[in-house]
């Protein structure tokens, strides 16, 4: 994955009007320092981040993942980014995208400690080529989150709803899938229930009804599950948000892993039982996740 661009912008305060905001960001050399060491999102992961597929130059679900950075900056306490000044430098990044399947992040930071302003910057690189998995599949195991499935509502201050820049414990539970024999995991609670992948949203298929996890148990609302269902009510399907227990993912008709870049991946195998697929629905869902949204 190829850092195509990189633009370090000044946030404006949200309640700010205008409606150019071109002198506010500054596209920098990606490969060139840019960061100061006394930047908190490298000390703690003090901040929180987007990842936004690009196709062909267009930034897919822009306004959901801007409404989902804002909700993830008011958890951490961070200021709310003026929406119009971030729509702008993705407009900017995506230009410099080249065709075919790019990322774009943004990021959000305390900034440098006790410094008077947060940090915030864009980036464009290319995708990696996920043609492989979206057809073939990946197998998964289940790993205890280490809390129940209340945990989120009774301790906000553990900002599980929030994407922040604190992923370490989302790459170690990827390292342990491996270790496994796997290429992912799902996350579960200390009583049983599922929640989510590291990387992605999870969605089961029960006969005509798809059944994701409610955010209220502490995940991401996914922005690409929620575009996948937009589609499959679109066609007719029963969408659904519940309390899902573990022992249903061996059992669901099928199963897929969501996310903004990598779109739907089937889940052949959840530790070591195989999973049924379904290779047309799949092909469905990617061929719309493909299309301008």
């Amino acid at each position: 994955m190829s850092l195509r661009l990189a633009l370090m912008i000044v946030p404006a305060d949200a309640e700010d009007e205008r409606d150019e905001f071109s002198d506010t960001f500054t596209v920098v050399d990606a490969s060139a320092p840019a960061l100061s060491v006394g930047e908190l999102s490298t000390q703690r992961g003090d901040g929180v981040f987007e990842s936004i597929g690009v196709v062909d130059g267009h930034a897919q679900e822009l306004e959901p993942h801007l409404r989902r950075l804002a909700h993830s900056a008011r958890l951490c306490d961070l200021p709310a980014p003026n929406l119009a000044q971030w729509r702008q430098a993705i407009v900017v990044a995506a230009s410099e995208c080249p065709p075919g399947e790019a990322v774009i992040k943004l990021i959000l930071s305390r900034g440098v400690e006790h410094g008077p302003t947060p940090t915030a910057w864009v980036t464009a690189a290319s995708a990696a080529d996920f043609t492989a998995v979206r057809h073939d599949g990946v197998r998964v195991v289940t790993l205890d989150r280490g809390y129940d499935l209340g945990a989120g509502e009774r301790a906000p201050w553990l900002l599980l709803g929030a994407k922040t820049l604190s992923y370490a414990v989302n790459m170690a539970a990827l390292r342990e899938a491996k270790r496994r024999g796997a290429e992912d995991a799902i996350f579960v609670t200390s009583d049983g229930f599922v929640l989510e992948a590291p990387t992605a949203s999870l969605i089961l298929r029960f006969g005509g009804r798809f059944i994701t996890t409610a955010p209220s148990a502490g995940i991401l609302h996914g922005t690409t599950q929620l575009s996948v269902y937009e589609h499959l009510e679109a066609q007719g399907f029963a969408c659904e948000y519940a309390t899902i227990a573990a022992s249903a993912l061996t059992t669901a008709d099928a199963a897929w892993l969501v996310s903004s870049v990598r779109l739907a991946v089937p889940i052949t195998a959840v530790d070591g039982t195989p999973v049924a697929t379904d290779p047309a629905l799949t092909a469905n869902i990617n061929r719309y996740l493909l299309s301008p949204r």
